[in-house]
This record gives C-alpha cells, sequence and structure tokens, in this order.
C-alpha cells in the first residue's frame, strides 16, 4: 500500500464526512438554521456599526463647532484670520454629513 500523508488522510475523511452529512435531513436542517442565524446577526452588526460609526463621526462634528466658536471670537477679536474659520466650518459640515448619512443608511436598511 502507498504511502499516504497524513493531510491527504485528513482531506479524504473530510469529504467523506461531508458525503455523508449531506445526504442527512438534521445536518440539513441544522446548516440552514445556522445560515439564517449568522444572517440575521450579521445584519444586527451592521448595524451596530452604522449607529457606533455615526455616533462618532457627530461627536467630532460637535468638537468642530466648538472649535468653530472659538476661531470665531478670536476672528472677531483680530487674533485669527478667515482661513481657520473655513476650516472649521468645512470640518463641522464634513464630519456632520458623515454621521447623518450614517443614521440615514440604518434607517434605510430598515
Amino acid at each position: 500500500m502507498a504511502n499516504i500523508t497524513t493531510a491527504r488522510k485528513l482531506g479524504m475523511l473530510a469529504r467523506f464526512a461531508a458525503q455523508r452529512a449531506g445526504s442527512s435531513r438534521t445536518f440539513g436542517a441544522v446548516w440552514k438554521g445556522g445560515r439564517a442565524i449568522a444572517a440575521h446577526w450579521g445584519r444586527v452588526l451592521r448595524q451596530l456599526w452604522l449607529e457606533v460609526t455615526g455616533f462618532v463621526f457627530l461627536a467630532l462634528a460637535a468638537l468642530g463647532a466648538l472649535s468653530l466658536v472659538r476661531e470665531y471670537a478670536r476672528y472677531h477679536s483680530g487674533e485669527s484670520n478667515n482661513s481657520r474659520v473655513l476650516v472649521a466650518i468645512i470640518f463641522t459640515l464634513v464630519f456632520a454629513w458623515f454621521g447623518l448619512s450614517s443614521f440615514w443608511r440604518v434607517r434605510r436598511k430598515r
């Protein structure tokens, strides 16, 4: 008899087990149930991901708004130029858009 490697033996055993399990109604039902659970959890985790990232982006937008208020006060007192105020406005608007669009995606997925 030829010398067969352990990996090849395991591969043959896996193929045999898959063939036998494929003909079992119980295994098919468990497999379909597992796929349904995995799909549901995938949707839940995607929704959680979108909500968490939306919150983080809105928190960054709030920090940008605070910076905007501070830079605007400095601009009026003559300590800052208008480019810093413009950067604060753009930062705040971009991160607010990212945060809101993330929450809109969650609503659209439902």
